[in-house]
């Protein structure tokens, strides 16, 4: 970050981090169970991260407890095992495992009733929804501005764009 407040990032796979701001004044949003609807104002429910197995799913259940922070008790979906809790800020995280021999990703059903348009159409891409461009940036107009993670490499490391 810079002064007056933090910026992590944590790695969740190969290629994605996710990032998180951490600001002084700012206050923590009410605590809301995962999936609980809501009215007014929101941001999104919460976000779920995949552990390899049941058993390391147990072990930051167990680590987590440890800590005195608060954890639900595993959930069977049919298709993943979860434990719910919160970070500092109260947002919602959920942590899963998979059930060996279960992937819905391979084989999606439609269990919704009343489906609307958008999900009748299935799970796969559907083209033709967003505009041709007409006018795509050439190479020497793509510009690429620092952002805050320039920190974090040394200071003598120019930036750098996606051309050459």
């Amino acid at each position: 970050g810079r002064p007056g407040y933090r910026h992590y990032f944590f790695e969740i796979s190969t290629h994605d981090m996710i990032a998180f701001f951490e600001w002084p004044d700012v206050e923590s949003i009410p605590e809301k169970d995962h999936g609980v609807p809501v009215k007014g104002p929101f941001a999104f429910d919460h976000v779920s991260l995949e552990v390899e197995s049941l058993n390391d799913l147990w072990e930051l259940k167990d680590r987590l407890e440890a800590a005195e922070i608060w954890v639900s008790e595993v959930v069977d979906h049919g298709f993943i095992y979860s434990i719910y809790s919160f970070d500092p800020n109260h947002i919602p995280i959920e942590f899963s495992a998979p059930v060996p021999g279960v992937d819905i990703r391979k084989h999606p059903r439609m269990k919704d009733k009343k489906p609307t348009t958008v999900g009748r159409e299935g799970p796969e891409p559907q083209t033709g929804h967003w505009p041709k461009v007409k006018s795509p940036t050439p190479p020497e107009e793509r510009m690429v501005y620092p952002g805050e993670g320039m920190v974090l490499v040394e200071e003598d490391h120019p930036p750098h764009g996606i051309f050459e």
